[in-house]
C-alpha cells in the first residue's frame, strides 16, 4: 500500500517579510489513516476564564430552576444554541477572599486575588507580594502545549503591578488574576494592537513607538503573505481552503 496523504504539521505557519502567520487546525492536519480520518479536525482544548469586578444582577444569571432543561436567564439567553453543552454551577463561595481578623479593608483586592488561587494574599503595599499560582497558569501548563501560546491575560482597563491600590494592599493583588507562581502576578494586556501583534506578528517588540511605525506603514500584516498564502492554498482540500479564506477574511477585517 502506498500513502500519498501526508498530515500537515499541527503547528502550520506562513512566514513573510516581518510577519508571521498561525493557522487555525484544518482537516489536512489530521494524520492520514489515523482514527480521525474521517472525521472533521478536532478543536484543541482550552479554558476561558472572565471576571466581573464590581458584582452582576445576580437573578438575570441564575436560572430559576435546578437539574437539565431549565429555561436560560436574560443574561445568559445568546447560550441558548449551546445549551446543551451548558453547566451553570451556583452556590460557590470563596473563604480566602474573606478579610482576617484586624485586617481591615480591602475587599476588591482580596476578591482578584484569590479568584483563581484559592489563596489568601498577604498584606502588603511593598514588594513582598505572596498569592498562589492561579488555576488558569496551571491549565496553560497543560493545554499550551497544543497551541501557539500558553495564556492571555487581558482586560479592560489600564493596570499597573506598582504602588498602593487600597489602603494597605499593593496593586498587584488588584489588578491581575493570573500568578504564575505564589510571588509572580502576570501583567494583563489592554491593547487590541498589542494582543494582534502577539498573535500574529513577527517580533517581541510591542513598544507603543514600535506598534505605531507599523501602522505608519499602512499595510495589512497579510499583505506581505500573499504568495505564500496562494501557493499554501494549492495543496489544501475544497474543506480547507473555505476555511483557510474565512480565516483571513476574518483577520483582514480586524
Amino acid at each position: 500500500m502506498i500513502i500519498t496523504k501526508m498530515a500537515l504539521p499541527r503547528r502550520t505557519f506562513l512566514r513573510g517579510v516581518g510577519a508571521t502567520l498561525a493557522l487555525p487546525l484544518l482537516d489536512g492536519m489530521v494524520p492520514a489513516l489515523s482514527a480521525m480520518r474521517n472525521t472533521a479536525a478536532q478543536p484543541v482544548s482550552r479554558l476561558y476564564v472572565g471576571y466581573v469586578p464590581n458584582g452582576v444582577i445576580m437573578d438575570k444569571w441564575t436560572p430559576a430552576a435546578e437539574g437539565a432543561g431549565f429555561e436560560l436567564p436574560q443574561t445568559l439567553a445568546p447560550l441558548k444554541p449551546f445549551q446543551d453543552q451548558l453547566t451553570v454551577v451556583t452556590g460557590l463561595e470563596s473563604q480566602p477572599m474573606f478579610p482576617l481578623p484586624g485586617e481591615g479593608t480591602g475587599d476588591h483586592v482580596r476578591a482578584a486575588a484569590a479568584f483563581l488561587t484559592g489563596v489568601h494574599p498577604k498584606k502588603t503595599e511593598g514588594p513582598d507580594i505572596r498569592g498562589g499560582t492561579s488555576i488558569d497558569q496551571i491549565a496553560a501548563a497543560k493545554f499550551g502545549q497544543q497551541t501557539q501560546l500558553a495564556s492571555l491575560e487581558l482586560s479592560l482597563e489600564p493596570n499597573e503591578l506598582i504602588g498602593a491600590c487600597e489602603a494597605g494592599w499593593s496593586c498587584a493583588y488588584s489588578n491581575t488574576l493570573s500568578w504564575r507562581n505564589p510571588t509572580t502576578p502576570l501583567p494583563m494586556e489592554n491593547q487590541p494592537r498589542a494582543v494582534f501583534e502577539r498573535l500574529f506578528g513577527d517580533t517581541d517588540d510591542t513598544s507603543q513607538a514600535a506598534r505605531m511605525a507599523r501602522i505608519r506603514e499602512d499595510r495589512s500584516i497579510l499583505d506581505s503573505l500573499v504568495q505564500e498564502v496562494g501557493t499554501f492554498r494549492g495543496t489544501l482540500g475544497a474543506g480547507d481552503q473555505d476555511k483557510v479564506n474565512q480565516y483571513l477574511e476574518a483577520i483582514r477585517d480586524h
